[in-house]
């Protein structure tokens, strides 16, 4: 039998009421629990603790010797929590967040940094997600804290911590004809005939698209690679191609707003989104934090149903 605070406490609530049943009712407890409790503590320490007079219960010599005692680690352990509280709030510096391109992790930008602001108000957040960069580099070199990216190998130098898969959908201008009834999915091999706006072949994402292009036997027209969400989205608009993005991008981009989204298969593109971390460099107190953030706001994406995200 360990003792741990929580049978403290109500040994001390039972001293300073005199009552099982009123301390029962404070600590809002059932009376057979907390006489549990009290036979817990007098089997630990080998005395009787209290004992029932005319006026109530009162604690024996032990016991009064336990009540000064667990009143003191108590006022510690409460005092422990309002200095660590206080140590969150204060927490202060700078953190990096390496966000996917054109990934579902790109919509979770404004949910970190409100949470963020809400949390750690003293430290300064800096997103990047940007093109151009290699983010698993910037990690293993040190000049960002955190990211999360399209990975599911093992990439050297840096730890990969699995969070979701996200399924990869058909983006089409408003009006545009597609094969097939609209709340189907669309097999890939239709996409044959379709132009396509995709990211330049350094892209991950535009592998995993050739990949499943060349199973599904089919070969793209791909009309303009473009590395910009807004210069994308205007394209699409504009009615000069399709493009393939996680269905999340499209519903939390604004300017995506009158696109058709519609699900793929024959086969699947999904992707595989991690956290990543440098595996020899420690996180500094600020990017612990925000680690901590970035993992519950991912939690809330997960639970709000998006369509095409199923956890790793």
């Amino acid at each position: 039998m360990s003792v741990d605070f929580r049978k403290l406490k109500s040994f001390v609530k039972i001293v300073d009421t005199g009552s099982v049943s009123r301390a029962a009712g404070i600590l809002r407890t059932a009376q057979p629990a907390l006489s549990q409790q009290i036979a817990s503590l007098e089997a630990h320490f080998k005395h009787k603790l209290l004992i029932r007079s005319n006026v109530g219960i009162a604690p024996t010599e032990a016991g009064l010797i336990l009540y000064r005692h667990a009143q003191l680690m108590l006022k510690q352990i409460e005092q422990a929590q309002i200095d660590i509280d206080q140590a969150a709030k204060s927490v202060a510096g700078r953190v990096s967040i390496g966000l996917a391109t054109y990934s579902s992790s790109s919509a979770l930008s404004l949910p970190i940094l409100k949470e963020m602001k809400a949390r750690h108000p003293h430290i300064v957040v800096h997103i990047n997600d940007s093109f151009g960069h290699i983010l698993s580099e910037l990690i293993m070199t040190g000049k960002m804290d955190m990211a999360l990216i399209y990975a599911a190998n093992p990439i050297k130098g840096v730890t990969l911590q699995p969070l979701f898969r996200e399924e990869m959908f058909l983006v089409s201008p408003p009006g545009i004809e597609l094969p097939g009834e609209s709340n189907t999915p669309l097999p890939l091999s239709e996409l044959q005939e379709i132009p396509l706006l995709l990211p330049s072949k350094a892209h991950l994402l535009r592998r995993l698209i050739d990949d499943a292009l060349a199973r599904a036997r089919a070969t793209p027209e791909v009309v303009s690679e473009i590395e910009s969400v807004p210069a994308l989205s205007a394209a699409v608009l504009e009615g000069l191609g399709s493009t393939i993005l996680p269905a999340s991008v499209v519903t939390e981009t604004a300017s995506f707003s009158g696109a058709q989204v519609r699900a793929l298969t024959k086969p699947v593109i999904d992707a595989t989104v991690s956290l990543c971390v440098a595996d020899h460099l420690p996180l500094s107190e600020p990017a612990i934090a925000a680690r901590s953030v970035l993992l519950d706001v991912v939690g809330k994406l997960m639970s709000s149903e998006h369509p095409g995200i199923r956890p790793a």
